[in-house]
């Protein structure tokens, strides 16, 4: 300033007037680009010319966007039930405050709370383990069910034993009535006259006496330790054998004839024999069976008890947690279809429905807006879009409260793609208020300043006395009493149209602004 002071005294002889103004940058207002410009008006005694200059000093250079937008929630949304059915709570009025997971109406679901309940209870069973009570239990029902397999194998073993008698008793008090050395070289002693029956009849019997014969010697060395399946199954490969047999004997005496030494009371007599025999034969068969089929039942039962008590013992497997948890998360699920959750914090804006009333699935219901989080929605034009970027600082005064009360915010979202409105291009754009402000509400008209350069200590000058030629740019300058073309590099253009001057002036130097 001292030096501006001096060039004004030594130019007093020649010197109209002097002005001296500064361009500053208003806070409420959001003024665009401040430099310091020192005007002065030098009047020439020998031609009569004026110029206008000014000099050139150090000064904070600014760029700012001015746009518009609306304040609106950075979350809103409309709430429904994914199944509908009827309205039995609805806890949420318009203007409550809700927060994140909070259930804000429910239709009828007491079957799947149950649901929920019950395999959250498997699940937590299944974590704990078996208690030491349980185990003790799984204990006792393996022993009972040792027993029981004892006592089914000590049965068919009676019965296998049994059978045998049976058969002994009925080939060889029986049907041994009717033959001559049955046991070596059987001969039927009735008379049949059927010679094919008769051999086959004979036939039978002397294989029987073979089967019978190892059939006792497996019963005598027959225990609990021994091959009981195998065992069972000759048993009842003999009695079939027995079977067979008496049922020719039954065939042959109904065809005998008395002789004299067979009467037709004898030939009676044998014929209740076999009768009977037959009868006790079949007994043991179905004996046999159900012996066998016993000793199955108890087998696999103990089986199972066993199999219980090791998976009580040893615990739960991780692979039958992670299928419980999986039950779990499943009846959660279907319980969250009956349910309107929060799905963010924020504010009751809207309940359309009453408890009894019938919900339809994916209807609108309640509206919800976010808390804490407003946004300005504005549309920035194509011309500016490129000097905005995400981070940008911002002030705000909303038309509620003037522009005596501004709002600081920031940039946190730009659109890749465009936004036509009133046939002009346009990207939406997001801003964030820096602080939560209740006088902040939904639906106020926004009045933005974006900040998108700004700088200390830089030299600027008026865009329009920039002259180019050949690619490049001069200015003319005041040295003496001589006025010369100055090449200069120059950067950013503020926002009232001062031009950023990078290289090619020095503080101090003398700038025409016309001639």
């Amino acid at each position: 300033m001292k030096q501006i002071s001096e060039y004004i005294s030594a130019s007093k002889g020649r010197l109209g007037l002097g002005v001296l103004f500064l361009r500053s940058r208003p806070y409420a207002s959001g003024a665009v680009g401040a430099v310091i410009l020192v005007v002065l008006w030098l009047v020439f005694s020998g031609n009569g010319a004026s110029m206008q200059t000014f000099v050139v000093t150090r000064g904070d250079f600014l760029q700012q966007v001015s746009v518009s937008g609306k304040v609106k929630a950075a979350h809103d949304v409309n709430l429904g039930f994914s199944q509908g059915g009827r309205v039995t709570r609805v806890y949420a009025k318009v203007g409550d405050q809700a927060y994140a997971g909070a259930v804000l109406a429910e239709v009828e679901n007491g079957d799947l709370h149950a649901s929920v309940k019950r395999e959250e209870a498997e699940l937590a069973s299944l974590i704990a383990g078996t208690r030491m009570e349980e185990i003790a239990v799984k204990e006792s029902e393996v022993e009972s069910r040792e027993a029981a397999y004892t006592q089914a194998r000590q049965s068919l073993v009676d019965k296998i034993r049994d059978a045998y008698r049976s058969a002994d008793a009925a080939i060889r008090n029986d049907a041994d009535q009717f033959f001559d050395t049955p046991r070596t070289n059987p001969q039927l002693t009735v008379i049949i006259n059927d010679a094919q029956l008769e051999l086959s009849l004979e036939a039978k019997r002397l294989a029987i006496e073979s089967a019978l014969a190892s059939w006792k010697s497996a019963t005598e060395a027959l225990s609990l330790e021994s091959d009981l399946t195998s065992a069972a199954k000759d048993a009842q490969a003999n009695l079939t054998l027995a079977a067979g047999l008496l049922s020719e004997a039954n065939t042959a005496l109904n065809k005998a004839s008395p002789t004299g030494s067979v009467s037709e009371s004898d030939i009676n007599g044998y014929v209740a024999d076999v009768a009977a025999a037959r009868t006790s034969i079949n007994t043991a068969v179905s004996a046999v069976t159900a012996a066998v089929t016993a000793q199955l039942d108890t087998a696999a039962a103990l089986a199972t008890a066993r199999k219980n008590l090791v998976l009580s013992q040893s615990g739960a497997t991780k692979a039958n947690i992670d299928a419980q948890e999986a039950e779990v998360e499943n009846a959660r699920a279907q319980l969250r279809k009956t349910l309107i959750l929060a799905p963010f914090a924020g504010t009751v804006s809207a309940v359309l429905v009453e408890a009894g009333e019938v919900a339809q699935a994916n209807t609108t219901v309640i509206s919800l807006l976010a808390a804490g989080t407003l946004e300005i929605e504005s549309f920035i034009p194509e011309i500016h879009v490129a000097l905005v970027n995400v981070g940008d600082a911002a002030l705000v005064t909303l038309d509620a409260y003037g522009d005596d009360v501004p709002f600081t915010a920031a940039v946190v979202s730009i659109d890749p793609a465009e936004t036509v409105r009133d046939g002009v291009s346009t990207y939406r754009a997001i801003l964030r208020f820096s602080a939560l402000d209740e006088r902040v509400r939904s639906g106020m008209t926004a009045n933005v300043l974006i900040t998108t350069e700004e700088k200390e200590g830089v030299f600027a000058i008026p865009q329009g006395i920039v002259r180019r030629e050949g690619g490049k740019t001069f200015v003319e300058v005041l040295e003496g009493k001589e006025t010369i073309l100055r090449g200069i590099v120059i950067g950013s253009v503020s926002s009232l149209g001062d031009v950023e001057v990078v290289s090619g002036l020095s503080e101090g130097d003398i700038v025409l602004v016309s001639p």
